[in-house]
């Protein structure tokens, strides 16, 4: 199993925060309409501190924001570090963003990746890192925008299990570091690795060649690629994600 009671409910606490803090919805501490199928995590979320009460409405406590801010510091991370193995050639060992910049529009480069030689090795690095992979595809479905909080009945979707059991599917079948082999991880994660440094640093370019950029913000830029740097070594892990989101 590769989600537990906690993954589910931490992430689903997760998308509630995000709500909370980036979006528009209230959600009241009596029974309202469709939110009431979230009242239980409510519960959950207050006796642990996440949340508090301000009036009849729910608010996130400044533990919760330190949970959801660490959150987003790993979710940043994997778009850099994690996302640029979900297209690898393994046969011939390229990766699908080598070549990320040379597409003009998201059809160009979808029509690109659409491509059976590539295969997914999020899975199999997030396991060879010791991170939950669980987490990962959780991510992965937030930037496919997989939790719509704009939708009608999200909340319902949120509480039930299909997402869930998807997430647990993907973890299931996909690409495990054993079927790579040791060796050939290594020098996957080692390319992936020199790839994300080399695309942060030509984003970087990109940036400064068509904005006017002064020098603190050159710094902030250079820092940014510096940061990644330990991840030249395939076995590094940054420490925020060896912190647990949520202590139930």
């Amino acid at each position: 199993m590769f989600l537990t009671d906690n993954n589910k409910k931490s992430f689903k606490a997760i998308i509630l925060l995000n709500e909370m803090i980036n979006g528009n919805h209230k959600f009241k501490t009596i029974d309202n309409g469709d939110d009431k199928v979230l009242e239980p995590l409510f519960i959950d979320l207050m006796a642990k501190g996440y949340v508090k009460t301000a009036g009849i409405n729910y608010e996130v406590a400044p533990k919760g924001q330190e949970v959801f801010d660490t959150f987003m510091k790993r979710y940043t991370e994997y778009l850099k570090v994690y996302d640029i193995f979900s297209f690898v050639d393994l046969e011939k060992g390229e990766f699908a963003f080598a070549r990320f910049f040379d597409f003009d529009t998201d059809e160009q480069w979808a029509s690109f990746t659409n491509d059976q030689r590539f295969d997914d090795l999020r899975i199999a690095v997030a396991i060879f890192k010791k991170i939950d992979p669980g987490e990962i595809v959780f991510m992965s479905f937030i930037n496919e925008n997989r939790f719509d909080t704009t939708a009608n009945g999200w909340q319902m979707d949120l509480a039930s299990d299909n997402n869930w059991k998807e997430i647990e599917e993907i973890c299931r079948t996909a690409i495990k570091p054993e079927e790579v082999g040791e060796d050939a991880m290594v020098d996957m994660i080692g390319q992936g690795s020199e790839l994300m440094i080399k695309l942060l640093e030509e984003e970087q370019k990109n940036n400064q060649q068509n904005n006017t950029v002064n020098y603190e913000e050159t710094i902030v830029e250079e820092q940014t690629v510096t940061y990644y740097e330990p991840y030249y070594d395939p076995y590094y892990v940054s420490p925020i994600w060896l912190v647990p989101l949520f202590l139930w």
